[in-house]
């Protein structure tokens, strides 16, 4: 279970001798302490470029390449064994990245059961149900590369949340839906992280989903 992560004076390499300019001297997150404590919503608000993809990549693991410490429950990340972070990513931290991962030869069904077999979570007809929320159960049997950016974002949603979580890191998670279908989304995460007692971690551009977040952070 994981309560608190916390940034402290965390920097990506990339803006190594940047410290005094943007877009780090206006960050609110990169060398500074920050605390996502749960059950808490936060909203990352990130100009293109500010690292918004970096910092769900250091929380979850990904990427080493910063400077400063993230940290679970006062325990720094980098000290985790493989097999920590394999319980971590099936059981506490649950993440949606903006590239979506999704295998594209494989059908809707097929990537959705890629994550659901690794977490033995979800029943075939939660699965089914979610899928005609999101109206894309049509889709079931489609291979992935025949959807549309969008489909393939919905699918990706559903798989991410293929797993029990205390924390969900969703990266431009509405990026290219419409105000409807972002509506629904952001129903279903909600639902699905109240059910959890979980936080969820959101960055964003532009098109924000629409969830109600208690706290938003300027990256």
């Amino acid at each position: 279970m994981i309560n608190e992560i916390t940034l402290c004076k965390t920097l990506p390499h990339v803006f190594r001798g940047m410290e005094y300019t943007a877009p780090v001297n206006r960050s609110e997150v990169w060398l500074r302490e920050v605390r996502f404590r749960r059950p808490d919503y936060y909203m990352v608000e990130a100009e293109s470029g500010t690292g918004k993809s970096s910092l769900c990549s250091f929380i979850y693991g990904v990427r080493g390449d910063y400077d400063g410490i993230v940290s679970f429950d006062g325990r720094d990340v980098r000290t985790f064994s493989i097999d920590e972070w394999c319980r971590l990513r099936t059981h506490a931290l649950a993440y949606l990245p903006q590239e979506m991962h999704l295998f594209p030869e494989l059908t809707v069904r097929e990537n959705i059961l890629i994550k659901n077999r690794l977490t033995d979570c979800r029943s075939e007809q939660w699965i089914r149900q979610s899928l005609e929320r999101l109206e894309i159960e049509r889709k079931l049997n489609s291979p992935a590369a025949l959807l549309s950016v969008g489909q393939q974002q919905r699918v990706a949603i559903i798989r991410a949340l293929c797993q029990p979580f205390d924390f969900i890191l969703i990266d431009e998670p509405v990026s290219h839906l419409d105000a409807r279908n972002n509506a629904t989304v952001a129903e279903l995460i909600d639902s699905e992280a109240r059910a959890n007692g979980a936080s969820v971690i959101a960055t964003s551009v532009g098109n924000k989903i629409n969830l109600k977040f208690q706290t938003t952070v300027l990256l």
